[in-house]
């Protein structure tokens, strides 16, 4: 799935080296100064700002030591220019020669530095935040921190430059306090602490400028990450023969659904079905067999109560699901320790992988395999890693590719900026979804349309690439029709067919006529 034979700069991802790589390509190769670097962000800045803000007539400005203050002076200066009052604070002396020709620059445009107080602060309709930039690595401090809280403190709307100040650019961990933006206008290229982490809560509206740097520059850096698009996962995606038969698009088995936890196992059952499964199988107790039946008849169900009989179903499919409410008792650890005996490609979730770290997962080799799809939020993959959830939060990256190494096969590490990856791939981030996710039962519905991908034929990082698209999006669907508050994981089935559907080019043709 990773082509590296054209990089585009709106969908691949760069760390903060990366971007200062790209930088000095376009200085030293191909002429661009960084002065003129410079004046392009700002003036790419001021473009959003009058778009987002047609009618201000009141700005701030903070300006820190660094090219990110740079920026925020070329901006003073065009805002001042344009009959806009502007209130220019500056933090400390700028660092670079650029920094500070823009800086005197806009002193002889008539603005003088103030001191940053809450007056100072607070006095304008927007405030453009140039305060740090995306060099970031430990937690704001002293007058920085007092800083941020009083640009926070205003209420004011605030456009920032290249990154939130206290955002870390690389991670979207935030170590110190970080200014909320509603509007962030990013330099080069996009960060990865832009989409994941808590990058999504602080930068608001994202919009990026390449500054011109010529197409030839990104061809030589390797990024990051590339976001998941439409064309990506439409590429991958299985068309479906008019002449096709159930048996011919994959046969499923969900193997979950402990005493009380019947839900869970249904829907990812339906979720396989509504991406195109030919036929799908639940293993789950007894007692849970006729009740399911009746919410959902096109569900095979099975009671299965010991190793044995799952092993008769296991011989009857193409790949497994493990995990949804799977529970941690003694069933459950019989149900997964016979499916890690089979060959078949697996999909494991939730108490799936609770059930790995009690088998020996932090430590034993054995349970290494390349054809599974691991689906942990952090909380379970610090438990696949021995650590506790903040610890994966403050470097997503770095979690995923440790899960990778300890496992192999494909990691969906869940969350805000849900990652996909695998060994000696570059890794996927998917941009879409919404807080309405956050619900119960949202994944159990991503395993169930990972698992019904695999069995139509779909490499596992095609599968899991496609399943957190399509989950996303649903989401996002949803959440246009009737909002994120109150969105429950049924909400998302009929996006997940529309959306599947969509990107194959089989929408309906009902009601059309020529």
């Amino acid at each position: 799935m990773t082509d590296l034979s054209h990089i585009n700069p709106k969908l691949h991802l760069f760390t903060a080296d990366q971007v200062r790589r790209l930088e000095s390509i376009a200085i030293d190769e191909f002429e661009i100064s960084a002065l003129t670097l410079m004046e392009r962000a700002g003036a790419a800045a001021f473009s959003v700002l009058n778009r987002h803000w047609p009618d201000l007539k009141r700005l701030v400005v903070v300006c820190g030591p660094g090219n990110n203050g740079g920026d925020g002076y070329v901006v003073a200066r065009l805002a001042v220019e344009s009959g806009i009052e502007v209130t220019l604070v500056g933090y400390s002396e700028p660092k670079s020669d650029e920094a500070r020709e823009v800086r005197d620059q806009a002193e002889k445009a008539g603005l003088e530095l103030q001191p940053a107080t809450t007056e100072a602060l607070c006095r304008g309709e927007v405030i453009v935040d140039g305060l740090l930039g995306s060099g970031l690595t430990r937690p704001p401090e002293g007058p920085v921190r007092e800083v941020i809280s009083l640009i926070n403190k205003c209420g004011t709307p605030v456009l920032s430059l290249d990154i939130p100040s206290g955002l870390e650019s690389d991670t979207g961990a935030t170590p110190g306090r970080v200014v909320k933006a509603d509007v962030t206008v990013t330099f080069i290229g996009f960060k990865p602490g832009l989409f994941t982490g808590r990058g999504r809560e602080f930068c608001g509206e994202l919009h990026l400028s390449a500054l011109e740097v010529p197409q030839q520059a990104y061809d030589r850096v390797t990024p990051t990450a590339r976001c998941l698009s439409d064309d990506q996962i439409a590429a991958s995606l299985p068309h479906r023969p008019q002449d096709v038969h159930k048996g011919q698009v994959g046969r499923l088995l969900v193997v979950g659904g402990d005493i009380g936890m019947s839900g869970a196992v249904t829907m990812a059952g339906e979720a396989a079905y509504r991406v195109g499964a030919g036929l799908v199988t639940l293993a789950t107790r007894r007692e849970h067999a006729a009740q399911i039946g009746i919410h959902r008849p096109e569900l095979m169900t099975r009671g299965v109560e010991d190793r044995t009989a799952l092993g008769v179903l296991i011989d009857e499919v193409d790949a497994v699901v493990a995990g949804p409410g799977l529970g941690n008792g003694e069933w459950a650890a019989e149900m997964l320790e016979q499916l890690l005996e089979c060959d078949l490609p697996l999909v494991i979730d939730a108490d799936g992988l609770n059930q790995l770290v009690k088998l020996g997962g932090h430590n034993s080799a054995h349970l290494q395999r390349q054809n599974w799809i691991l689906t942990p939020h952090p909380g379970e993959a610090g438990r696949l890693l021995d650590c506790v959830s903040g610890e994966v939060q403050n470097d997503r990256f770095a979690s995923m590719e440790a899960i990778l190494r300890r496992f192999g096969g494909v990691c969906v590490l869940k969350g805000s900026g849900t990652l996909v990856g695998q060994q000696e791939q570059l890794p996927l981030l998917c941009q879409r979804g919404n807080s309405g996710m956050a619900s119960g039962g949202m994944g159990d519905v991503l395993s169930g349309v990972i698992g019904g991908l695999l069995v139509q034929g779909m490499t596992p990082l095609n599968a899991a690439s496609a399943g957190v698209w399509l989950h996303a999006l649903a989401a996002d669907s949803s959440a246009e029709e009737e909002g994120e508050i109150g969105m429950v994981a049924l909400d998302l089935m009929a996006g997940i067919r529309r959306h599947r559907n969509r990107l194959v080019g089989l929408e309906s043709d009902l009601g059309k006529t020529e």
